[in-house]
């Protein structure tokens, strides 16, 4: 390996290791009760070191925020792109996909789902992310239960996300509970809203499409749904906690 493969390699390991430190003192301390120094000092790097990864404790904030958004979208759109069976089976599994994704990454969904900065950027992009995930949902419903009024579907698909962000909060704090279960509840809420219109098209007309999505997963290349610009940190420069 050369110097420079070594050294751009040192340097996504450091990014990675505050990225891990901040989600997790973030989720436990909140951002005010979190200093840059901490987040230094457990990541076992200097302040100036840090500050040649993050302007700022805002654009880390944000980018933690980014970052497993765009990874939560991509296991359950896998499961929807390609995976096998009806649209029950592939339903379970999209759910399994996107509550695994919350289990492997606890600290980070108390970031996502608990906002505790009280700054108006990252409040901003709290809303824009339940907006995008709610019109995702609705982009679902669209294709799958084409028969339900379309007046209905906002605060349907504002349901779902509500259904998938209360139950990962629940999760988080009753550990012990099987993954399944979850998988179970969510499967069994949707089934039920499927079963409420009259023949519907549960294979829905595009479902092996490029834009199809998961219910509350939160990319943007969703059929019929706005594509909103994702929120950018911009953080004040220069390294002050």
């Amino acid at each position: 390996m050369s110097e420079i493969d070594r050294s751009r390699a040192a340097r996504a390991e450091a990014r990675t290791r505050i990225e891990e430190v901040a989600a997790r003192l973030f989720a436990e301390r909140g951002f005010a009760g979190t200093t840059i120094g901490e987040i230094a000092a457990e990541a076992g790097l200097s302040k100036p070191m840090l500050y040649r990864h993050f302007d700022s404790k805002q654009e880390l904030h944000l980018a933690l925020l980014e970052r497993h958004r765009d990874e939560l979208a991509a296991a359950p759109v896998r499961e929807l792109l390609h995976g096998e069976g009806d649209l029950d089976t592939r339903m379970t599994a999209m759910y399994d996909a996107w509550f695994g994704y919350v289990e492997s990454h606890p600290y980070t969904w108390r970031m996502m789902f608990r906002d505790t900065t009280g700054d108006a950027q990252v409040q901003a992009f709290h809303r824009e992310l339940q907006r995008r995930q709610r019109e995702t949902d609705m982009a679902l419903l669209r294709e799958f239960v084409p028969g339900l009024p379309e007046a209905e579907l906002e605060p349907l698909g504002e349901a779902i996300r509500s259904a998938l962000y209360g139950l990962a909060l629940w999760w988080l704090d009753r550990p012990e509970q099987p993954r399944e279960l979850l998988v179970a509840t969510m499967t069994r809420i949707t089934r039920g809203l499927i079963s409420t219109v009259e023949g519907p098209n549960v294979e829905g007309p595009n479902v092996e499409g490029p834009n199809a999505e998961m219910p509350g997963a939160t990319s943007t290349g969703t059929p019929d749904a706005p594509r909103p610009g994702s929120a950018s940190p911009s953080g004040a420069a220069g390294g002050t906690d």
